[in-house]
């Protein structure tokens, strides 16, 4: 028997992991008390990583589609039929004619990270989505805007604030995101002890808003200017005090003038005394922060959130102070590797929004396949995503991705979306791979630095992601001439991601290595966050201009938002510790116990629409419609129903024998990829119009 240490990286929180491997099998996984950033800290994710590794469905070995079915094939021929279609349609048609999607566990994967922008690059196309335009995109153009940098993003100082304002983020179930904070629920509680206090405001009593201080109910889509009249309180009430290197208050005190207490009241159903005390409050804290994450950003007004977010902690003096909203300092700095963005480079070929950071909204992505044209989408990559349940109106990109006249998939699965492919490509599990994390130490509440040797070796059949992307990289820059430029490709694609990271902890601020590191298995602690501006700004005048006219130019684009209408139902997602968006629904010890999927609706609006709790229900939208049962809940807003996303599994040709058996619909079926926010292109998919109806008989989910 022997104890290996390793990290979970399914999630953001990152938590460190002792793995107990027993003849070449994991026989046991518990958290490591001696990892400084999670302290012991697992959820029932963690534990599935041994799912993961045991899972008779995940592929093993590349498979093509065949008129007989799906049949293996070797590495190297797999190769050359990727290269050789995408290069063949290229030159038909164009650079533009391959688009490229990226899943969410890109992120958490260092192979991915380390290897997959230079493989992508090589296919020199401008159709390229990801899951960040339904996701954080607001978050990294506020960053960008004001600080310089799409990741230099400010997190919550936790465990040193005094006052901690939530909004449209259920942390207790993610255990933070784009703020790394394992443990959450004992931070909460620690926080709380201290004598601080917590306020939520979000269109469900979630998780967090159950033991938080207060919650308030908002109105899905109006947090906006639920945050204007905050910044309009904050400065009526004389609690404006920002750094000498913030500029715009004058001009940000003009654009809120009209965002009143009472204004915002009517359209957010939060009462105006409320609004006046929670300013009062924040403003008057001696160390205050306010988060926002996917509720606040996946909605019609996302851009506007968080930057009103940057404002409310920017004005009041908490950006950059302890116990407020504060930088990480890794000791990789990802940000000298990462470029610090930029946005309207160019513009999608049929609706002609922006792109960011080098890729279009997702949103686009079925419309860039279907329309004939030049730049028409006729092959894609798909990179451990499954766009078919997790970005909107899955239902016509699903028909979209079916119409292609060539698709590979980097997946470990047969899913909703590689069902589709013509050539699978499974990289090895995450128990197989080394591990440093090179993004979410970025994010982290704590400074600290952790290698993970892999825990159980990788058969020499297999290869890991960054294998996978280096050869096709490798296959991809010899169709072009000899140049410096590829010597150099060729030079970076062949270097180890260990290689890559001890050179950065190389030169990174605590001259690290992962020598170092590994004689430290459970971590190194680096200490508490640490105060960085104006110095750490990625701008040349080293100041923070707070009125931005991409912002200020959209303010009345708010002017439309109308009074709470007593008829309307708005949709919203949810999260649940043991879902992980689509991608996990194929452990069976994270999918047991009570169904998950049902539609929540307050007892009133089920009684205004004669239905009854646990009937089942039709749910249209603009996109479509869905059939799910519904739950009455007075956790949830009247007017507004809430449907988790990630579901909707059982579909023709896909290869996941638990998750088929997973009740639920998709609620991207139902999202409509028209309802967008227009400043950021990211997918609206808070705050859809629905209408819900009494149902007689189930559909199938396709």
């Amino acid at each position: 028997m022997t104890v290996r240490r390793t990290s979970c990286n399914l999630c953001e929180a990152i938590c460190g992991v002792l793995v107990t491997v027993e003849d070449g099998r994991v026989t046991d996984i518990r958290g490591d008390e001696s990892d400084p950033l999670s302290r012991g800290h697992i959820c029932p994710k963690a534990v599935a990583l041994r799912d993961l590794q045991e899972d008779p469905d995940r592929l093993t070995t590349p498979v093509r589609r065949t008129p007989g079915g799906w049949e293996p094939i070797g590495w190297a021929a797999a190769y050359e039929l990727v290269v050789g279609k995408l290069t063949a349609i290229q030159q038909e048609h164009g650079q533009n004619a391959v688009g490229v999607y990226l899943g969410n566990p890109n992120v958490h994967s260092l192979g991915a990270l380390t290897h997959m922008p230079t493989m992508v690059r090589q296919l020199r196309t401008r159709n390229r989505f990801s899951a960040t335009s339904i996701d954080q995109l607001p978050q990294m153009l506020a960053s960008y805007l004001l600080y310089g940098h799409q990741l230099m993003v400010a997190v919550p100082d936790i465990d040193r604030t005094s006052y901690l304002l939530v909004l449209g983020a259920n942390p207790l179930a993610s255990n933070g995101s784009m703020m790394t904070a394992p443990g959450f629920g004992k931070r909460l509680k620690e926080l709380r002890k201290r004598g601080g206090k917590v306020v939520v405001v979000d269109p469900r009593r979630t998780e967090t808003a159950a033991v938080s201080d207060e919650h308030h109910f908002v109105r899905p889509g109006t947090d906006a200017a639920f945050l204007l009249a905050l910044i309009h309180e904050v400065i009526s009430q004389g609690f404006a005090n920002p750094a000498e290197y913030v500029d715009g208050l004058a001009e940000v005190e003009a654009a809120v003038e009209k965002w009143t207490p009472e204004r915002a009241a009517a359209i957010t159903g939060i009462p105006a005394d409320v609004i006046e005390r929670v300013a009062r409050e924040f403003g008057s804290a001696d160390r205050a922060a306010c988060y926002g994450r996917v509720g606040v950003s996946t909605q019609q007004f996302g851009a506007i959130c968080q930057w009103a977010i940057q404002v409310l902690n920017i004005i009041t003096g908490n950006l950059d102070r302890p116990g407020g909203t504060m930088f990480p300092r890794p000791a990789v700095n990802t940000l000298l590797g990462l470029g610090r963005g930029h946005v309207g480079a160019w513009k999608s070929r049929v609706r002609g929004l922006p792109e960011f950071g080098g890729e279009l909204p997702v949103s686009t992505m079925a419309e860039e396949i279907l329309t004939p044209g030049d730049g028409q989408i006729r092959a894609m990559v798909t990179i451990a995503g499954n766009p078919v349940l997790s970005t909107p109106d899955g239902r016509r990109l699903d028909k979209a991705l079916e119409s292609l006249d060539f698709m590979v998939s980097i997946d470990p699965y047969i899913n909703e979306t590689t069902r589709h492919a013509d050539v699978i490509l499974p990289p090895a599990p995450p128990l197989e791979r080394e591990h440093y994390d090179i993004v979410f130490h970025q994010l982290a509440v704590r400074n600290t630095a952790r290698w993970n040797d892999a825990a159980l070796p990788k058969p020499a059949s297999a290869r890991h992601d960054w294998e996978i992307f280096r050869d096709l990289g490798l296959a991809l820059v010899r169709r072009t001439p000899w140049s410096r430029r590829r010597a150099e490709v060729t030079a970076r694609l062949r270097l180890s991601p260990r290689w890559i990271v001890d050179a950065g902890l190389r030169i990174g601020p605590y001259r690290l290595s992962v020598g170092k590191l590994r004689r430290s298995p459970g971590g190194i602690d680096l200490g508490p966050l640490q105060p960085a501006l104006p110095g750490a700004l990625h701008k040349k005048s080293k100041r923070i201009d707070l009125a931005q006219k991409m912002i200020l130019d959209d303010l009345p684009r708010l002017d439309a938002l109308t009074a709470l209408d007593a008829d309307e139902l708005l949709l919203i997602g949810r999260r649940h510790l043991r879902n992980n968006n689509s991608w996990m629904h194929n452990s069976a010890r994270l999918v047991k116990g009570r169904p998950r999927h049902h539609l929540l609706m307050h007892p009133d609006d089920l009684i205004t629409r004669d239905l009854a709790d646990g009937q089942l229900v039709t749910v249209t939208s603009a996109a479509g419609s869905v059939e799910v049962e519904v739950a009455a809940s007075n956790d949830i807003m009247p007017g507004v129903v809430s449907l988790p996303h990630g579901f909707g599994h059982n579909r023709s040709g896909s290869r996941l024998s638990v998750a088929n058996q997973v009740q639920g619909p998709s609620a991207n079926d139902i999202t409509d990829a028209g309802l967008i926010d227009p400043t950021a292109g990211t997918a609206a998919v808070n705050g859809v119009p629905v209408k819900v109806t009494a149902c007689t008989a189930p559909s199938s989910p396709g």
